[in-house]
């Protein structure tokens, strides 16, 4: 018996070394609140992405903050102190992710975000160092929507987006745009996510008769600002921001939205891209994947960034295992080290190229204009 004593701890030990040398996952979305229709889609993607990366077993622990940016800090958190995560994906909106970069940061924990604003990843710091981000910049999709509109003759605009940090980021990025253009914007309004009516705005921006709206919002909230102008007899061009990319708006939106312009991710109308796309092969890998789980028609854009975080972790995991084993500091800042050095990623938005100053990577090839026409997504060439 005392022999086989040793060998019972060493297996044991064994045993224990296995599930430790896990690899942790943490995800916090808004799979509930104002922001479900992005959330779902995200939520859905974790359940797509890899069981195993480089011979480790990954555990996805997946929680909903329900749209609300305590809970989500809250659950980040958690996330870190109980379930000794590796690393954090998440969250839906930019008010949350940006609340999260603290915990994140203090924690030395790499986080992916699935929010938009480059705020949440610039200007880089101490703190931002340890944070990445999958959808397009702001000021990506703001020159797409000013070229279009300086290209059809559009030469005043409103705006009207978020009172957070999305509406205030992309207010800064398209006022940029705009000028580059010698496009002017003539009214400027706010409105909360959860609000049910606009009408004071909606009164304000028709007083300026601009030849062109566009609303920063996300989600079905982002259908309220332009169902009540199209009350009031706007008849002027309409944009909205990548935020609305999913089918929840145009089903909330109805015909009030139809013929609608704004910039989005390739993977929208990856089937309707050009052989020639470089991002065409990829974004479709996401859509047969989606689909095959969740029904045709089903994909949406936020899943997309969801799934090209878990194809960012694919490329990092492998590189950071060489130095440090999963559930260490030293694991969490190789990850992150490895992240940083994403080379040509291809995704369902576009291709990832990081560097220590810009943790996004992507470039032009990851956005295209599209219109909804008859109440669906039509690539715009």
């Amino acid at each position: 018996m005392k022999f086989f004593k040793p060998l019972l701890t060493a297996a044991l030990c064994a045993t224990a070394l296995a599930a430790w040398a896990d690899v942790n996952v943490g995800v916090t979305i808004s799979a509930t609140g104002p922001a479900a229709s992005l959330g779902i889609p995200e939520k859905n993607t974790i359940s797509l992405m890899p069981k195993t990366i480089g011979g480790q077993k990954i555990n996805y622990i997946v929680l909903d903050d329900a749209s609300d940016t305590t809970a989500a800090v809250n659950n980040t958190r958690k996330l870190i102190a109980e379930n000794k995560v590796d690393v954090i994906l998440g969250s839906t909106t930019t008010p949350a992710s940006l609340a999260m970069i603290d915990v994140a940061s203090e924690a030395q924990t790499p986080m992916i975000s699935v929010a938009a604003s480059a705020r949440i990843i610039e200007p880089m710091d101490a703190k931002k160092k340890w944070v990445f981000k999958t959808p397009q910049n702001d000021i990506m999709m703001s020159l797409a929507i000013a070229e279009h509109m300086a290209a059809n003759g559009v030469k005043t605009v409103a705006f009207i987006g978020f009172s957070d940090a999305y509406g205030e980021g992309w207010s800064q990025e398209f006022a940029k745009a705009a000028d580059l253009k010698k496009i002017k914007i003539v009214a400027n309004e706010r409105y909360a996510r959860t609000d049910t009516s606009v009408t004071g705005q909606a009164l304000k921006i028709m007083a300026a008769k601009p030849d062109a709206v566009l609303v920063a919002g996300s989600g079905t909230p982002a259908a309220l600002p332009q169902k009540t102008l199209k009350e009031r007899g706007y008849t002027g061009k309409m944009y909205q921001t990548h935020g609305v990319a999913n089918a929840d708006f145009l089903r909330v939106g109805g015909k009030d939205v139809e013929g609608t312009f704004l910039p989005a991710g390739p993977v929208l109308v990856a089937d309707q891209l050009p052989a020639s796309n470089p991002v065409k092969k990829s974004a479709l890998a996401y859509v047969s994947a989606y689909e095959a789980a969740y029904g045709k028609g089903s994909v949406s854009t936020f899943g997309g960034h969801a799934w090209d975080a878990g194809l960012l972790m694919s490329s990092a995991v492998p590189v950071a295992l060489k130095k440090a084993q999963p559930g260490t500091p030293e694991f969490r800042a190789a990850l992150r080290d490895a992240l940083e050095q994403t080379k040509e990623v291809a995704g369902a938005h576009g291709v990832f190229n990081m560097t220590a100053q810009d943790h996004l990577g992507l470039d032009q090839r990851a956005r295209v204009m599209v219109k909804i026409e008859n109440g669906a997504w039509k690539y715009q060439p």
